[in-house]
């Protein structure tokens, strides 16, 4: 019996060790130098002179040299076997940017890009001829509006016509001036 006892100590005594890992970090591969994953920083000194500070005339700067950044690190966007040009301390030419240069064009493309100015020089002439006929409708709409103007004016006349017609047509006959048939001037007293 005594040695079942001793049967869960063997067991314990094993998971007591832990064993040893060994961890062997990797080198990344090896680069050049970072000019073929990043541009380097432009940076460029400008010497001034003697002058007084714009801010303050009570300040007066000695001669100096100020260095400026003029373009930041950034990083290529080509892959390695698109041939990106390495940074040489001797050229000082930076690779152009994946972003400014020119895709690559083949005949596919270049059908698609005549296609595409074809259509937009279509749509241009298509809008100069209908801006032509907006021009023409807008004068033949302003005529318009001046003829309706003028026909407003003259049905009012001739409005005002009629109603001075049909008002001597009934107002009550005045009696009429006798005409004489001699050369005798009509008589003052006469009614």
């Amino acid at each position: 019996m005594k040695s079942f006892y001793l049967l869960p100590l063997l067991f314990l005594s094993a998971c007591s060790t832990a064993p040893k890992l060994a961890l062997r970090p990797q080198q990344p591969p090896p680069l050049a130098d970072n000019s073929s994953v990043r541009s380097p920083e432009v940076i460029r000194a400008y010497h001034f002179g003697r002058y007084v500070d714009p801010n303050d005339d009570l300040v007066m700067h000695e001669q100096h040299t100020v260095f400026r950044v003029e373009e930041n690190s950034r990083w290529f966007m080509r892959t390695a076997n698109m041939g990106c040009p390495a940074v040489s301390a001797t050229t000082m030419t930076t690779p152009q940017d994946s972003a400014f240069s020119p895709l690559p064009v083949n005949d596919a493309v270049l059908a698609e890009v005549n296609a595409q100015k074809l259509a937009t020089f279509q749509i241009m002439m298509q809008s100069r001829t209908l801006a032509a006929a907006l021009a023409q409708f807008q004068t033949a709409l302003s005529q318009t509006k001046t003829n309706l103007q003028e026909t407003a004016v003259l049905r009012a006349a001739v409005s005002d016509m009629k109603r001075r017609l049909d008002a001597m047509e009934t107002a009550p006959e005045s009696p009429a001036i006798p005409i004489s048939t001699t050369n005798e001037p009509p008589d003052p007293l006469s009614p």
